[in-house]
């Protein structure tokens, strides 16, 4: 099955880059960048498939039953564009440099080495002939990895001047997923991309994982009154369950709740908050309003200097007075 939908991946590429890049490109005199344009192509045909699905899957459910209308959502547009430079534009182009050379330097590393680095598969010799198991596998060990990352985020100051930047949404909605700073979206990059090759997780897989991991985490943001139940929200995190972990009216509430797909994390460890039917406002009065009404760029420096204040051990600086809000009618 997913040597399949791997052969209809790289049909669909190929079409494309015939068809459309590559007569851009000769038409530009451009076509020594052929073959690069032939794999960023490849990053921005998946960031575009995934935000496809998401919006296909998510603003329905929003436009259903949201918690909160607004008048002015100039903010939530700004959470748009978080999503396209993330999913499009900056992040693949960075991902796509770094580790391009990265992953040689390590695949001659180890060739040299003779050493075969174990995987999944090789300690749990079963998954070799069940791909599904072995995808639901790399699923759950990819989860807790992103709940532990999620977790160090809220622990290192660091870490949190740049995780702010998320936080500060006061009109969150399933765009809200990409509203990171770009050095924290690197971080994460870096982290699920190892981790995914630490376990040997098979090219064919990879993009089907990201996805599945990707639509529950814009679903757990999306601004929809949705709870999975008693039972149900102890095997995926629902929209209200990760709302609690965004809301300013729960004090010490940035310590619950960070399980990205699976909350059995958060049960084990102690984070867990399955009080239901509580959906509060979300964002974080202690931020800069400029996190909340500032722009991409001007979130962006903020955040960078937060990080630097941190890095240095100088307390943030004080909140600036925010700015008049625009109209929302409030919870529904």
């Amino acid at each position: 099955m997913f040597d399949t939908v791997q052969d209809w991946w790289n049909a669909l590429n190929g079409w494309l880059f015939e068809g459309v890049v590559q007569p851009a490109l000769y038409s530009l005199g451009l076509m020594a960048w052929a073959e690069d344009a032939f794999d960023w192509m490849d990053f921005f045909l998946f960031g575009l498939v995934q935000v496809a699905i998401v919006y296909a899957v998510c603003r329905p459910l929003e436009a259903w039953k949201p918690v909160e209308r607004w008048d002015d959502r100039r903010v939530v547009r700004t959470d748009v564009l978080y999503t396209l430079l993330a999913r499009l534009g900056i992040l693949p182009l960075i991902a796509f440099i770094a580790f391009s050379a990265l992953e040689s330097r390590l695949a001659g590393l180890v060739a040299d080495s003779g050493w075969v680095p174990p995987t999944l598969e090789t300690l749990i010799p079963a998954l070799r002939d069940s791909p599904l198991l072995a995808l639901a596998a790399y699923v759950v060990v990819l989860d807790f990895g992103e709940y532990w990352r999620h977790r160090l985020q809220h622990t290192f100051p660091w870490w949190w001047a740049l995780h702010s930047v998320h936080h500060a949404q006061t009109q969150m909605t399933f765009w809200t997923d990409d509203r990171n700073h770009i050095i924290d979206d690197i971080i994460g990059a870096v982290w699920f991309g190892g981790l995914a090759l630490l376990i040997g997780v098979p090219p064919g897989q990879f993009p089907i994982v990201v996805v599945i991991l990707r639509l529950a985490e814009s679903m757990s943001h999306a601004n929809i009154r949705l709870s999975f139940g008693a039972i149900g929200e102890r095997i995926f995190v629902s929209p209200r369950f990760h709302r609690l972990h965004h809301g300013i009216l729960e004090p010490g509430m940035d310590g619950k709740n960070f399980a990205v797909l699976l909350p059995v994390w958060d049960w084990i460890f102690g984070t867990a908050d399955f009080r239901r039917h509580h959906f509060p406002p979300t964002g974080d009065t202690d931020l800069p309003d400029s996190l909340v009404h500032g722009g991409w760029l001007k979130q962006q420096a903020v955040g960078a200097r937060q990080f630097a204040r941190a890095l240095i051990g100088r307390s943030p600086a004080p909140p600036e007075q925010p700015a008049a809000p625009g109209k929302a009618s409030g919870a529904v």
